[in-house]
């Protein structure tokens, strides 16, 4: 069987009214490979999402379809009952079931596939695009930790354990350090030792947040995971944010690393991955926009101990992710994908020296977390929505 008749077979097997047109691969995604299945019937058409997990990343893919449902079956109940109150129409997601009643299928040679729902009509940017669309990309985030700040978080399964948990990646950076190929590149490399050091000036610094979980000031709840820009969509036609996607990273644990990493993906107008790194700075301005657009949905569940770590966790973020990249690199690139050799390495550069520039613009931070703070939900505007096109977005 030709991959293609593979594909067709795999999306035949979802409950979809009409006759399957085409199955085309869907560019972007990093984890699982992902699908737009096209049916259609005498008068409609119908597009959905069909993926295979990655089983080496998930090997529980079972409990992602688990998380999946309870999160979506939650969150269109409530959307549902305040559809008539709010300024827009909030989306996610829905799972596509088997024709035999199912949340996935099998190809029969290991593969495990789900479909989704499309969110049509929308578009998703790989950078913020103003002040305009970090507001936006707030307010949504803020919407999805309010929409689930209800459910309980041991309800769901931990398909990720560690991920987020700063203090874990340290331990498995130092465990690096020791090995020889790790020392041989840090001596090789006056970069890469002075990333060491930049390393072990934070190092106290990185149990904070799970310090302040254990004294009971942070409590967890269900996070998205991977909150980064590209995963808010925009509708095309209001500029409105209107939905998060990528939901299988969504877990109990602190919503500090949700806000954190929004920001280090919203706030860094340079990207990960730009080669001057005197273009990489915390943007206060973005910041702003994106507090000010979670505020306004998050604010009535965000608790005094909430928000007296909400700088911690922007810094902490950029720390977190800098210091995973550099690992990897001390351990040969086994984890993240690179184009090059030293590409880990810089990576880790710039997420270090975003810390820096958020550790130099801590007192402005701190003015615009406390200013926010009981704020109404006014945005910056611009006849109301983003500037620029972007590209749809539609899954992992």
């Amino acid at each position: 069987m030709t991959l293609d008749t593979r594909l067709e077979a795999v999306a035949q097997k979802f409950d979809v009214a009409g006759r399957l047109i085409a199955v085309q691969p869907v560019a972007g995604g990093n984890v699982n490979d992902t699908y737009r299945a096209v049916f259609r019937t005498t008068f409609s058409e119908e597009r959905i999402i069909v993926q295979r997990i990655n089983r080496r990343v998930f090997t529980r893919p079972e409990w992602i379809m688990s998380n999946l449902r309870r999160v979506t079956d939650h969150v269109h109940r409530r959307l549902g009952r305040e559809a008539p109150r709010e300024d827009r129409v909030w989306q996610l997601p829905r799972i596509v079931r088997s024709r035999d009643g199912r949340d996935w299928v099998s190809d029969g040679q290991g593969g495990f596939w789900r479909a989704l729902t499309l969110i049509a009509s929308t578009v998703s940017h790989d950078r913020a695009q103003g002040p305009e669309h970090a507001f936006e990309a707030g307010t949504v985030l803020g919407q999805f930790h309010r929409l689930l700040s209800d459910l309980d978080p041991d309800l769901l399964r931990d398909t990720l354990p560690g991920f987020h948990v700063t203090p874990r990646y340290l331990e498995r950076y130092d465990a690096t350090r020791k090995t020889p190929g790790a020392k041989r590149r840090v001596k090789a490399s006056v970069e890469a030792a002075r990333l060491a050091r930049f390393v072990e000036d934070r190092r106290a610094f990185a149990s904070v947040l799970e310090d302040a979980r254990l004294r009971g000031d942070l409590k967890p709840r269900l996070i998205h995971g991977d909150p980064k820009v590209n995963n808010v969509l925009l509708d095309e036609l209001t500029g409105k944010g209107t939905c998060i996607v990528d939901l299988d990273t969504v877990k109990p644990g602190l919503i500090h690393y949700d806000f954190g990493d929004a920001l280090r993906s919203i706030a860094n107008p340079a990207g990960e991955e730009e080669i001057d790194l005197a273009k990489v700075f915390f943007d206060t301005t973005l910041c702003e926009a994106f507090v000010r657009g979670y505020h306004s949905r998050a604010r009535d569940f965000l608790t005094p101990h909430d928000r007296r770590y909400l700088f911690d966790s922007i810094r902490l973020i950029s720390f977190e992710l800098g210091l995973r990249f550099f690992e990897d690199y001390l351990a040969g690139d086994r984890y993240f994908k690179v184009r090059s050799e030293g590409h880990n390495l810089h990576r880790a550069r710039v997420q270090f020296k975003l810390c820096e520039s958020i550790e130099a613009r801590e007192p402005v931070i701190r003015r615009i977390l406390e200013s926010v703070n009981g704020a109404g939900p006014a945005a910056p505007t611009r006849n109301g929505r983003p500037a620029a096109a972007g590209r749809s977005r539609v899954s992992r």
